[in-house]
């Protein structure tokens, strides 16, 4: 079990994807992702393995919910600076979205 202060110190936030495309050099099928996360926090790269249920077509413009404060991660020659989160159906993943459009950097709590 997690507490409420353990949840308020990941910053979650909404913002949407300015430009995709296949990451060539992953071992799983995945896409690079630049994501507009607002003025305060800017714009982020994420590795993400979607390429099942989203063509890079699909991609730009979607708004996403993102875990911005985890530590950046190295995935072959690419850096991840956020956690794009997603719900696994079946063996594929599914975005988490806002269903409504929201202010890029809007904080998730």
């Amino acid at each position: 079990m997690v507490t409420f202060d353990d949840f308020l110190k990941l910053d979650i936030r909404i913002g949407t994807i300015i430009s995709a495309k296949v990451f060539e050099e992953a071992i799983k099928k995945a896409y690079q992702l630049e994501i507009d996360f607002g003025s305060t926090i800017g714009i982020k790269k994420s590795s993400a393995q979607i390429t099942d249920l989203y063509s890079l077509k699909d991609l730009i413009g979607k708004q996403v919910v993102a875990i911005v404060n985890f530590p950046v991660k190295q995935i072959a020659n690419f850096y991840s600076e956020v956690l794009v989160l997603g719900i696994y159906h079946g063996d594929k993943v599914v975005l988490l979205t806002p269903d409504k459009l929201v202010k890029n950097g809007e904080k998730v709590g």
